[in-house]
C-alpha cells in the first residue's frame, strides 16, 4: 500500500491529547463491523488489479509500460491524498470528508466499469479512485483517535492493521477469480460496496463546525503533477514529460519556501539519519512493487497461466502478511528493530536470488519462494518504520512519518513504471544465468537479480544510519 498504516497510527497518537476534548464516543460493537467493511474494500483496490494486468494489456493492446499505469496512477494519488485528507480533517467536518471520499471513490469505480474499453478512461477512473480511496484509511484512523475511548484505541489500531493485511492478501485471489470467471472490468464494481456504509456514517458521525486553518493545495498539486509526469517519463521516455516535471518540481521548491505550512517541510532534510532511512525505504518499496507487478507478467508470459491461477500462486505469500506482520511487530519489541531488519534482509535478498535462479521453474516452487519474499519484506518494513521514527523528535513525528508514508507510495509507483518500461523495451533479455533455459524468462531473472543488488545498497544506507541502534 503498496500502504503503511503504522505511520498514520503514529500521527494519530501524536494528536491524541488535542482530540481528547471531543465529547463524542462511538459504540464499539456497532462501529467496528462498518470500519472493517469499508477498510477492506478500500485497501482491496490496491492489489486486486495486480494479477489482471496481463488480461488488460492483451485486451487493450497495451505494452507492459502502459498497463503499469493502471496500478501506478492509483498509487501516486493514493499516497499524496492520504496526507491531504489528514490536513483537511483538521479544518473541516470529518463526517463531510468521509462522505466526499466515499462518493468520489464510487464515482471513479462506476466510470471505470462503464468505460473500460477506453484506456484513457480507465486511467482517469483509477485516478478518481485514488482521490476518493485515499480518504478512507486516513479518516478512519482519525475517527478512531477522535471518537473512541483511549482504552479501545490499541485494539482498534490492531483491527485496522489486520484488516489491511487481509485485504492486501485477498486482492490477488479475488482479482484473479473475477477476471477469469467474469471480466477484469468487474473489478471496478467491488469498491461500490463501500457506498453501503454511507447511511451508517451519516447517522453515527457527529456534526462538527469547521475549525479553519490552511492547507497547501498549490504545493500538493505541483508535487503530484511533477511526480505524475516523472512516472510518465519513466513509462514512455518522452523528454517533454521530464522537462515539464523538472520545471514543476522547481516551482514546488520555490513555493514551499514562501508558505507558512508547506506541503513538505524542507527543514527535515537536515536530519541525515532520517534522509538515509527514507532512501532505504525507496529501495525496499520500489523493488517490492516491481516484484508484485512483474510476477503476474512472468507467470502469464513464461508459464502461460490464467489470471485465476496466478492469483492462487501469489496468495500464500500475500496472506502471510496477516500473520507475520503482527509477529514482526512483536519481534521488534522483544529483540529490537535492527535484529529484525537483519532477519528480514536475509530472507528478502535470498528469495530474490532464488527467484532469479528459478524464474522458469514450476509455479508451486515460485509460490513457496514468494512467501519468503513477503515475510522478509514485512520484517524490513516494520523495522525500518520503527528505526525512522527513532530519528524524529515529538514535534517532527507527524511530518516525518507522513513523509515516509508518501515516499513509500511514490516508490511503489516508480518501481512498477520502471519494471514495465524495462520489460517493454527488452533491455535485460540477456542470458546471464546458465540455469535459465527459457528465453522468455531471461528479463525476469535479471530483474530479480537487480532487485537484490538494489536492496543491498539500501541496506548499506540503513546500516550507516542505524548500526548502533537497538
Amino acid at each position: 500500500m503498496k500502504k503503511d498504516l503504522q505511520t498514520l497510527e503514529g500521527r494519530m497518537r501524536d494528536s491524541e491529547e488535542a482530540n481528547a476534548l471531543q465529547p463524542v464516543s462511538l459504540d464499539l460493537r456497532k462501529t467496528v463491523p462498518w470500519i472493517i467493511f469499508v477498510l477492506f474494500f478500500a485497501v482491496l483496490n490496491e492489489t486486486v488489479f495486480v494479477v489482471s494486468t496481463p488480461s488488460i494489456a492483451a485486451e487493450l493492446a497495451l505494452k507492459p509500460s502502459e498497463v503499469s499505469l493502471v496500478l501506478t496512477s492509483f498509487m501516486i494519488i493514493f499516497g499524496t491524498g492520504s496526507i491531504v485528507y489528514g490536513k483537511l480533517s483538521d479544518m473541516y467536518s470529518l463526517k463531510k470528508m468521509v462522505m466526499i471520499g466515499l462518493l468520489i471513490y464510487g464515482g471513479g469505480s462506476l466510470l471505470g466499469f462503464l468505460a473500460h474499453r477506453y484506456y484513457p478512461a480507465v486511467i482517469a477512473a483509477r485516478i478518481l479512485q485514488g482521490i476518493g480511496g485515499s480518504a478512507i484509511p486516513t479518516l478512519l484512523m482519525i475517527m478512531i483517535t477522535r471518537y473512541f475511548k483511549s482504552r479501545d484505541r490499541g485494539k482498534m489500531f490492531g483491527i485496522v492493521g489486520s484488516t489491511v493485511a487481509l485485504s492486501e492478501g485477498m486482492g490477488p485471489v479475488i482479482g484473479g477469480f473475477i477476471s477469469e470467471r467474469l471480466h477484469w472490468s468487474f473489478l471496478f464494481i467491488i469498491p461500490l460496496f463501500t457506498l453501503l456504509s454511507i447511511p451508517f456514517f451519516l447517522k453515527t458521525l457527529p456534526e462538527e463546525q469547521p475549525r479553519g486553518g490552511k492547507a497547501d493545495f498549490i504545493g500538493a498539486v505541483l508535487f503530484v503533477a511533477a511526480t505524475a509526469l516523472l512516472i510518465l517519463y519513466l513509462t514512455d521516455s518522452r523528454w517533454p514529460y521530464l522537462v515539464i516535471s523538472l520545471i514543476l518540481y522547481g516551482g514546488f521548491a520555490v513555493h514551499i519556501r514562501r508558505v507558512e505550512e508547506p506541503f513538505i517541510e524542507l527543514s527535515m532534510l537536515t536530519n541525515g539519519r532520517w534522509v538515509r532511512g527514507l532512501l532505504s525505504a525507496i529501495a525496499l518499496f520500489g523493488t517490492m512493487a516491481g516484484l508484485l507487478f512483474m510476477v503476474p507478467q512472468m507467470l502469464s508470459q513464461v508459464h502461460l497461466m490464467t489470471a485465476g491461477a496466478i492469483g492462487w500462486v501469489m496468495f500464500p505469500g500475500a496472506i502471510s502478511l496477516v500473520f507475520f506482520g503482527v509477529y514482526g511487530g512483536t519481534l521488534v519489541d522483544r529483540k529490537g528493530y535492527s535484529r529484525v531488519y537483519y532477519i528480514g534482509l536475509a530472507l528478502y535478498i535470498s528469495s530474490l536470488l532464488l527467484l532469479s535462479i528459478l524464474a522458469g521453474a514450476a509455479p508451486w516452487l515460485l509460490s513457496a519462494v514468494l512467501v519468503a519474499a513477503y515475510v522478509g519484506f514485512s520484517f524490513l518494513k516494520t523495522s525500518l518504520a520503527t528505526g525512522v521514527s527513532q530519528t524524529l523528535t515529538e514535534q517532527e513525528a507527524g511530518v516525518g512519518m507522513g513523509m515516509l508514508n508518501l515516499v513509500s507510495f511514490l516508490s511503489e509507483a516508480a518501481g512498477m513504471a520502471l519494471v514495465g518500461k524495462m520489460l517493454a523495451d527488452g533491455v535485460l533479455e540477456i542470458p546471464l544465468i546458465p540455469i535459465i533455459t527459457a528465453s522468455s524468462a531471461h528479463s525476469y531473472s535479471n530483474l530479480f537479480f537487480s532487485f537484490a543488488i538494489i536492496i543491498a545498497l539500501g541496506a548499506v544506507l540503513y546500516f550507516s544510519a542505524f548500526r548502533r541502534s537497538r
